[in-house]
């Protein structure tokens, strides 16, 4: 601490030594400072407060239904951004001020003063805001914040329609774009459900359920097939050792009958007309009894052949014998039941054998239908969402256009300034009063570095690192006294004298501003 004490005495007695500089320069700065702050040009700030009223009484009551936007933040954000080069530039020509601009540089000079001297300022979260600009004639100042003004408000009104076009616009092409999705999706799932329209089931039947009813219905058939079966079994039993039937030698088949045979024939062929009138001709029961039909025929006409070679004595009358009549019509009955029932079973077996051999494809196919569902839902959930807000910012608008978005309201119109706000005469002189000795106190401290001395013997002894035999010290006479109060006196007259011109430069300037 002694050490830092020590040096900064030294560095004083260094500057003392050139004082008469410091204070000369002192007084140049603060004359030269006074000068420049008197030939200033007066400027004159005109200002104007606007309140933004952003409450409306339909936003409580439109809730829910209408898009009920942060107009306060919106506000604000105007606030923040209205000064841009584009709004500058339409400023520009609304407060006339491009009639004095000759050529281009002089038009970015006017952007660039008016950008850094337009000013918004706001008034906390009261949406109050004070629009300000400085000129040094203060009809122009008026005239570029009236333009300011008016720039506000449309910028508020006009930003917030160009946002709802701009919306709105937006969802009518999403909307647009998910109605093709959609569209799309449709025509997916059905191609889809006509290449797998087996598997996937006919009014809401699945591929299992399928399965289980064709399994019900072949088993009903076989059940039916056996009954028919043992029918037709125990009437071949009791026709054994019956009397043979005869037919009488003829030529024409047509015209022998043959019991059994025709009764047979008849009944298939009246079985045949009622399923003709229920299914078509590839039906498996039609096409089984039309082959049946067939194969009795074609027995018929071997039989014939065969009695009418067995000579005449075979023949006979099987009138006689009602019993046995009715037990071949019966038998000849099972017999085509029994054939009906067989091809019956056949195309149950055959259904289930095709649905069993595509049992492997039924997991892909499900996923393929669950991804196509999954997307069309996606689809038609975010087209319904889109639908849904365009008419709540279709009523968003109409509500705006009823009620505006926010009621500007101008508190205190631009002013006409007849005072100067700028410069501060007041504050300024005294800045410059500061200026001016700071400056001859750095003057000192330099020259006293670029010209040192040694103010005792142990700085000398320090710096040279030589021993110091003794000092000199100078005799101090009367004269020499009175030499050095003179000299204090006189310093100290000007440091006083630069103090009181300073601040009477300040009170002078004071009064003059009054």
């Amino acid at each position: 601490m002694e050490e830092l004490v020590r040096q900064i005495i030294g560095y004083l007695r260094g500057m003392w030594r050139y004082r008469w500089w410091g204070l000369l320069l002192a007084w140049v700065i603060g004359i030269g400072g006074a000068v420049v702050i008197y030939l200033m040009p007066d400027r004159y700030e005109s200002t104007a407060r606007v309140y933004v009223d952003t409450q409306s009484i339909l936003r409580p009551l439109m809730s829910g239904l209408a898009v009920q936007p942060n107009i306060d933040q919106q506000i604000a954000i105007l606030s923040r951004t209205l000064i841009s080069r584009p709004n500058v530039e339409k400023l520009i020509t609304m407060a006339d001020l491009d009639i004095e601009v000759r050529n281009n540089a002089e038009r970015e000079a006017l952007i660039a003063t008016l950008m850094t001297g337009l000013q918004i300022r706001g008034a906390g979260s009261n949406n109050l805001f004070t629009l300000a600009y400085s000129d040094e004639r203060p009809e122009r100042a008026q005239r570029i914040v009236q333009s300011l003004v008016s720039l506000f408000v449309e910028s508020g009104l006009g930003g917030k329609r160009q946002d709802s076009d701009s919306a709105r616009r937006f969802i009518e092409e999403q909307i647009k774009n998910y109605e093709q999705k959609l569209v799309e999706a449709e025509n997916r799932q059905k191609e889809f459900r006509l290449r797998n329209m087996a598997l996937i089931g006919d009014g809401g039947r699945d591929y299992v359920t399928q399965i289980a009813q064709l399994n019900q219905q072949l088993a009903q058939a076989r059940l039916e097939l056996r009954e028919a079966e043992n029918s037709r079994d125990a009437l071949q039993r009791q026709l054994v050792g019956e009397e043979p039937v005869l037919l009488p030698q003829t030529p024409n088949p047509s015209t022998v009958s043959i019991p059994e045979l025709d009764g047979r024939i008849d009944t298939l062929k009246r079985n045949l007309d009622d399923m003709m009138q229920r299914y078509t001709d590839q039906h498996p029961d039609v096409i089984g009894a039309k082959r049946v039909i067939e194969q009795l025929e074609q027995q018929k006409i071997e039989e014939i052949e065969v009695r009418r070679k067995a000579g005449p004595a075979q023949f006979g009358s099987l009138n006689a014998n009602p019993v046995f009549q009715q037990m071949k019509l019966s038998l000849a009955e099972s017999e085509a039941r029994v054939a009906s029932m067989r091809a019956r079973v056949n195309e149950y077996e055959s259904r289930l054998t095709q649905l069993q051999a595509s049992a492997k494809m039924l997991p892909e196919i499900e996923a393929e239908m669950t991804q196509l569902n999954r997307d069309y839902a996606v689809h038609k959930s975010n087209y319904d969402s889109l639908v849904a807000r365009r008419e709540s910012a279709n009523i968003a608008v109409e509500m705006d256009n009823q009620s505006g978005i926010a009621d500007f309201r101008l508190i205190d119109p631009p002013s006409l300034p007849i005072k100067p706000s700028a410069p501060d005469r007041t504050r300024l002189m005294p800045l410059a009063g500061l200026a001016g000795l700071a400056a001859g106190l750095a003057l000192t401290f330099l020259i006293s570095q670029l010209k040192p001395a040694f103010s005792d013997s142990r700085s000398l002894r320090e710096v040279t690192g030589l021993p110091v035999l003794g000092t000199v010290t100078m005799l101090s006479t009367p004269e020499r006294k009175r030499a050095r109060w003179r000299g204090l006196l006189a310093f100290g007259g000007g440091v006083g004298g630069f103090v009181g011109a300073v601040i009477a430069a300040t009170v002078a300037l004071s009064l003059i501003q009054g």
